[in-house]
């Protein structure tokens, strides 16, 4: 099964540098990786040419201009160009393990998408933190003892634990996703009225589950360690979440806008 990496940005070339370098060296590496930039200045673009010369899976900049917050659609044009069956979603400022893509491909079951977890990469380390720290697990230890690492129970990989299955919208986080294409193209991807940060991952979410999905966990495979940020402003979240309630309130699992407002793969 061919699987496409879908990696979300805006302006923070030097994670998403690490994100891809991470997703170079996996056991199982990705089929493509797309990068949805929504609309970063010439640096992330610089990046990518670069990045662009290295061997590995092939790698494609799926950029729009800088119009504000229009994550659900450059999301939505990636997909458009993902020619992997499975998608893993993840943030270009959340570095994977070794073990990443391989564990969400034997996660991947039909009639499920998967939630993926996150250890939290505290602010005075996150600079310095990489992926070669995921290599260690007394390394990643000693950093969760110290203080660097919260969420630490998420770094101990035991594969043989068992999943949970369950229709909980808590905890919904697209920075850490996987689910077949052929799903998402029938909710209608992610909607772009959503023009804000904040609970779109979750309306996302509550399209899948009324078109017949349940949502599948699993503590300790397919982890990223998600490096600190400032926190996004919620200023438009009032309106975000009358949207939530009118999905969750309606019998519909497509939104009116999603990938059908797109004629076409992007360019």
């Amino acid at each position: 099964m061919k699987i496409s990496v879908i990696v979300t940005t805006y302006n923070r070339p030097g994670a998403l540098k690490k994100v891809i370098a991470a997703l170079y060296r996996q056991t199982r590496p990705p089929d493509e990786i797309l990068v949805a930039d929504d609309g970063s200045g010439p640096e992330t673009r610089e990046l990518m040419v670069e990045l662009e010369q290295n061997p590995g899976p092939p790698l494609c900049h799926v950029w729009h201009e800088d119009q504000g917050f229009r994550l659900a659609m450059i999301r939505n044009k990636a997909v458009l160009k993902a020619k992997g069956e499975y998608l893993i979603l993840m943030d270009g400022d959340c570095i994977p393990t070794r073990y990443f893509v391989a564990d969400h491909l034997a996660l991947a079951e039909k009639g499920y998408f998967f939630q993926g977890k996150r250890a939290l990469v505290n602010q005075k380390i996150a600079d310095s933190f990489d992926f070669r720290d995921t290599l260690s697990f007394a390394r990643l230890l000693c950093l969760a003892l110290s203080g660097g690492i919260s969420n630490a129970h998420h770094i101990v990989r035991m594969p043989f634990f068992p999943c949970s299955r369950n229709r909980k919208m808590s905890g919904v986080r697209g920075c850490n996703m996987g689910f077949f294409k052929a799903d998402v193209e029938a909710v209608n991807g992610f909607n772009h009225e959503f023009t804000a940060w904040g609970r779109e991952d979750s309306e996302f979410v509550a399209r899948l589950f009324k078109y017949g999905l349940k949502r599948k966990e699993h503590p300790f495979r397919a982890v990223c360690y998600h490096l600190w940020h400032r926190e996004n402003k919620a200023v438009c979240l009032e309106k975000n979440e009358i949207l939530l309630e009118q999905t969750l309130a309606s019998p519909a699992w497509r939104c009116e806008r999603g990938l059908d407002d797109l004629e076409g793969p992007q360019s």
